[in-house]
């Protein structure tokens, strides 16, 4: 897979594009097409017509978190950019154009599957007790087509993927209130911009999808040793979540979702052994950091 930042939304850059190689664990990504069946009535109960509606592209990137490899997408979910190696939710958009080869089919096929107007719409991330952390990026789109060459693009050249070994759980550290803690199981992030398609007379394609809210929401499951993040929960009290991810070469990143609040906190028992208590949460905006999340990344 391997993605071009678009000028144009929806338009691909034809002037010898460089597409970015993009690591990947598995996608669903493709084109999918709404439906129009006719109600006329006929004495035989048949359907007269069936007509192919609004087209669109939708479809899961999941990916194994490495350094490096995901900065534009990253951005993209953010609507936002690196500044200084910080970066915070905004309103600035960016659509790529999405490129598929599927290098097993024979040269005589169509190998190729190009995708257009394509925005990063959800961020999923899981950080587990044990094992690799892992996530998938939710992407709408505006329009997809099959080809059996590239020469519509004129030259294209290709980037090699970035190198960078996968985060694990093992490294890093997590705070919760500022207070680092050592009793989590699992960390995972949601993040949704609402992103919706907007169909007009005259066009099977969408407009530029409209945005809605950034809203972020999350869970935190600690094994139940104190009740501490209990009665923040039953008072309603503030609080925040920071936590690093570290490489095997050093490189990290720091995320930080400054203000949120607990929605539940149910320490059920169904058995022998540990108690393990999930928080889900909501983030809010927040002043400080003029965002509900700030991801920093440094690079050794």
């Amino acid at each position: 897979m391997y993605i071009l930042p678009e000028v144009t939304f929806g338009v691909t850059p034809a002037t010898s594009p460089e597409f970015i190689d993009l690591r990947h664990t598995g996608t669903t990504l493709g084109v999918s097409k709404n439906s129009v069946v006719s109600e006329e009535l006929h004495p035989d109960r048949q359907i007269r017509d069936f007509r192919h509606g609004l087209v669109t592209v939708a479809g899961d990137h999941s990916f194994e978190f490495s350094y490096g490899s995901f900065d534009l997408f990253l951005a993209a979910v953010l609507m936002s950019d690196w500044a200084t190696d910080e970066l915070i939710a905004g309103v600035d958009r960016q659509s790529f154009s999405i490129l598929r080869e599927f290098t097993d089919l024979l040269t005589a096929d169509k190998p190729f599957q190009l995708f257009g107007g394509c925005e990063v719409n959800t961020l999923n991330l899981t950080v587990p007790a044990e094992g690799i952390v892992t996530g998938t990026f939710g992407i709408m789109g505006k329009s997809g087509q099959v080809l059996a060459d590239l020469t519509s693009l004129g030259t294209p050249t290709f980037t090699d993927p970035t190198v960078t070994q996968p985060f694990d759980s093992f490294t890093g550290t997590i705070k919760e209130g500022a207070v680092t803690i050592g009793i989590v199981t699992e960390v995972s992030l949601s993040l949704t911009n609402n992103l919706e398609t907007r169909p007009v007379v005259g066009s099977n394609t969408t407009l530029e999808h409209s945005t809605g809210r950034c809203n972020l929401t999350g869970s935190v499951s600690v094994y139940f040793e104190n009740s501490e993040m209990l009665e923040k929960f039953y008072n309603e009290t503030i609080s925040s979540l920071e936590f690093s991810l570290v490489d095997p070469a050093g490189n990290k990143y720091d995320v930080l979702i400054p203000k949120i609040k607990y929605s539940d906190g149910k320490p059920d028992v169904a058995g022998e052994g540990a108690i393990v208590v999930p928080f889900p949460f909501q983030a809010v905006y927040d002043d400080t950091t003029g965002s509900n999340i700030k991801i920093t990344r440094t690079a050794i």
